[in-house]
């Protein structure tokens, strides 16, 4: 468990990162990529024919996630649906690969599992497929989903909600979870899409991009160096329907903004060379998490978290943090 006050170093809290149980509930996808070479169009149909060279399965939405906490330090615990199938295989096979844990997936032959498989050549992708279905959990998927989350919270110290809108977390289950950990004094940390947007009441910290902010609150403002007032109100109302602790809006290449009770803070964007934003949600989310189950200020978790974000868009495709390079640009960076 985490120490009562924060680590008072950047050495001290990475380390300390080390101490915490995270358990991560919601949408776990497989994410399969082809490499090939194209030279010619089918005879079939005006579509490139594409010659496969290679093949790989990545771990994707909150598989993703607990990457990026393992790679950390702490101990990620995924709680998910996942189907009877080919993907389902895969992603349990990607999971023991990575040494993570799957006592929290629940497998159904009522669903399949999340796969997006991608074609590319050339360096250029051409096609995306998505094996995929939105509807919600069916009873006997919630019940076995939820009896997972119950004995899974007993070793947490902070809950990450990753929400992809693909069915697995609903508007009663959230409310139940989030009960259930204040209940046990778990903070919650919500990574929100638009479907259940409003049902994360009362949650620890709370963590919208713009363009979800807009969608969930179904409001139209301008990012904050445009229209300072119109986005300060929609975080106002957020804050009024959904009473989170705290708010982290992600605002891409304007940085963050994190409000906890009235202390607003801005920070701006890392100057960077952007190779890929795939991924950094995942990131910003993770780094957050950890630093509230550590107790860190929010100006601190903000700034720490917006570092790690735009660190990874540096990499190509989705990529985990890398604890080591994170911890030296943040003592060069913010110092504390």
């Amino acid at each position: 468990m985490p120490a009562t006050l924060p680590p008072a170093t950047l050495p001290d809290l990475f380390a300390a990162f080390n101490q915490l149980t995270v358990l991560i509930v919601g949408d776990v996808m497989l994410d399969a990529y082809i490499w090939g070479r194209s030279v010619r169009l089918s005879p079939e149909a005006p579509v490139p024919v594409v010659n496969v060279s290679r093949t790989e399965q990545r771990l994707g939405g909150a598989a993703n996630v607990a990457l990026n906490v393992q790679a950390l330090g702490a101990t990620p615990l995924l709680c998910a649906v996942i189907g009877q199938d080919a993907g389902g295989d895969q992603l349990l096979e990607r999971l023991e690969v990575n040494g993570l844990s799957a006592e929290g997936i629940v497998r159904s032959g009522a669903r399949p599992t999340t796969v997006k498989q991608r074609v590319l050549a050339q360096g250029q992708q051409l096609l995306r497929i998505d094996s995929e279905v939105e509807t919600d959990l069916n009873e006997e998927e919630n019940r076995d989903l939820t009896t997972r989350f119950e004995q899974l919270l007993e070793r947490a110290d902070v809950v990450i909600f990753e929400d992809y809108d693909k069915g697995v977390l609903t508007e009663t289950n959230i409310r139940y979870f989030i009960d259930l950990a204040r209940q046990q004094g778990v903070p919650t940390v919500v990574d929100p899409k638009k479907k259940n947007f409003l049902a994360y009441q009362h949650c620890t910290l709370f963590k919208p991009n713009l363009k979800e902010l807009r969608e969930g609150l179904k409001l139209e403002f301008g990012d904050p160096t445009s229209d300072r007032p119109g986005f300060e109100a929609a975080v106002a109302r957020l804050r009024e329907v959904l009473r989170p602790d705290t708010v982290l809006v992600t605002l891409s290449e304007h940085g963050v903004f994190a409000q906890h009770e009235d202390h607003k803070t801005y920070l701006p964007a890392h100057l960077r060379t952007i190779s890929d934003v795939s991924g950094a949600g995942d990131t910003v989310i993770s780094i957050a998490a950890l630093c509230v189950g550590l107790g860190l200020p929010v100006a601190a978790t903000a700034a720490l978290a917006n570092l790690g974000g735009g660190l990874v868009c540096e990499q190509v495709g989705v990529v985990p943090i890398e604890k080591d390079k994170l911890l030296a640009e943040a003592q060069e960076a913010l110092g504390f």
